[in-house]
């Protein structure tokens, strides 16, 4: 995708300087091209979607390995029930369970197990050298920091109104 020649507008009125357009689409295609990059990996080395992916990185990241399926659909705005039928896949496969929260008997807990932390293993090494290859390694530790301070903020101001499939449910009152 080529930088645009001239700036956007809505219909509202709002628009998009050069710049702003440049660096939107500059992302977008940095996303979309990454994005590919790591899914294409996954699938060839560990038969994994890209989300089957975060759910096991995430279950791989928390101490017990456990965390509970609203808190992993919030973690990777993707919708509940499509992660629900993502979860069942890899339950399939042998590489989680699903259980009743033990908190909350409506909720659930998905665990790792050890075919799951050993499927991560296997694609985790590839995974780290397609980003870094392919995010990392024309920039340096600054443009790095850099980076990361200005994508931060931006994620933190999506956050504050996320899509619904990334807002945290609220718990139900006790009667």
């Amino acid at each position: 995708m080529s930088s645009p020649s001239s700036a956007a507008s809505s219909p509202s009125g709002a628009s998009l300087d050069h710049a702003q357009l440049g660096a939107y689409f500059a992302l977008m295609e940095v996303s979309s091209l990454l994005r590919h990059a790591v899914e294409q990996q996954l699938r060839e080395v560990g038969d994994l979607s890209y989300v089957q992916f975060q759910l096991l990185a995430r279950l791989g990241d928390s101490p017990t390995g456990s965390r509970r399926m609203t808190e992993l659909a919030d973690g990777v705005v993707y919708s509940r029930s499509g992660l629900t039928y993502q979860a069942g896949l890899l339950e399939d496969a042998g590489l989680v369970t699903r259980a009743p929260s033990p908190d909350d008997e409506r909720g659930v807990t998905i665990t790792l197990t050890d075919a799951g932390r050993a499927r991560l293993a296997d694609v985790l090494p590839g995974h780290v050298d397609v980003v870094s290859g392919l995010l990392f390694s024309t920039l340096s530790p600054r443009d790095v920091e850099t980076l990361a301070g200005l994508l931060v903020p931006v994620r933190d101001h999506m956050r504050s109104a996320p899509p619904r499939s990334a807002k945290p449910r609220r718990r139900r009152r006790e009667a």
